[in-house]
């Protein structure tokens, strides 16, 4: 089978087309026969967490296909069956999910719409209701609101009743949000948003912050937290890994401040959380509340293409890797 592999140099991440061997599915894990999976910027970021220099794996962390073969002890899934999951090594043709963060794809969604869902909705479902608490009424600030991860932010938050402010650096993806849902958006790049935060909140403040941007807006976002808010770490595509603390607003607000990501995490840990996701988020994907926005899907030849287009910034949601046709 074709599959991409990513090797890691100093200053950027190369992709490579081989030829490899399917793989086959362990204990407790499923072979999927791949038709789509979704970029995710992290992954391409040297110095990330995700990719060290020097170092090469199989790229692709989220996909979505028909179930192949069924490792042992795998009970709850069939062979033919249409599934989604994160999954290491997606941008192949056949790729293994382990059996616990496989999930049915609704029947409303496209194979380009599930393979959107799985990583992407699940770090949201993390951030906004495992960790984040949110309540209905409450003000959410989503920095860097026209990304992947932003605009799933966004969905999510409006879904459960939130009012959402989003900074973006194009005016123009700012007013296609509205369409989403979008209360308040702010053009820039900046840590300069506390005087609108606070004029859009009526003095109240941010409930809870999504910060996909990273170091250089952290001091703001805490800036603009209200008492008892909190605040999800999410990314640092600002290359800016660290941020002042205010330590009195810390204290005098009772702050929260907390970090997103399934680096460390163990297989059990990553997949405990599957449950909250299919409970709390899956069935407004399904109902058609939630509709993951997809920018681009690209053909699977074209990996290096895709990625190209998202570090362009010139996308809104997510981009998309295509692979086989239906009828393959």
């Amino acid at each position: 089978m074709k599959s991409y592999s990513m090797q890691s140099g100093a200053d950027a991440a190369t992709l490579e087309l081989r030829e490899i061997a399917i793989p086959e599915p362990g204990p407790q894990q499923v072979l999927v026969k791949m038709r789509a999976a979704s970029l995710n910027r992290g992954e391409f970021i040297v110095g990330h967490g995700l990719a060290k220099a020097g170092t090469v794996k199989a790229a692709g962390m989220e996909g979505a296909g028909e179930v192949a073969k069924l490792g042992a002890g795998v009970g709850n899934l069939k062979v033919g069956q249409r599934a989604m999951g994160r999954c290491p090594g997606a941008f192949a043709e056949y790729a293994l999910m382990d059996a616990r963060e496989t999930i049915a794809v609704p029947d409303n969604l496209s194979w380009e719409e599930a393979s959107a869902i799985p990583l992407t909705f699940m770090v949201v479902h993390d951030m906004l209701i495992a960790q984040g608490r949110l309540r209905p009424g409450e003000w959410v600030l989503v920095t860097g609101v026209s990304s992947g991860v932003g605009v799933a932010s966004l969905q999510a938050a409006k879904a459960r009743g939130a009012k959402v402010i989003g900074t973006s650096g194009s005016q123009e993806k700012l007013d296609r949000l509205k369409a989403e849902g979008l209360d308040v958006g702010l053009c820039t790049r900046k840590g300069d948003f506390f005087d609108a935060v606070m004029k859009a909140t009526d003095g109240h403040g941010i409930d809870l912050v999504v910060n996909t941007v990273g170091g250089s807006v952290f001091a703001e976002c805490v800036r603009c937290m209200a008492f008892e808010a909190r605040l999800a770490t999410v990314g640092y595509v600002d290359g800016v890994l660290k941020g002042e603390i205010d330590i009195q607003a810390l204290h005098a607000r009772r702050l929260t401040l907390f970090g997103v990501s399934n680096k460390m995490r163990s297989p059990e840990q990553r997949a405990a959380g599957v449950p909250g996701f299919v409970a709390d988020i899956l069935p407004a994907i399904a109902a058609g509340r939630i509709r993951p926005v997809i920018d681009r899907v690209f053909p699977f030849e074209q990996l290096e293409a895709a990625k190209a287009h998202m570090e362009a910034n010139r996308h809104l949601g997510k981009i998309v890797l295509a692979i086989g046709k239906e009828d393959a």
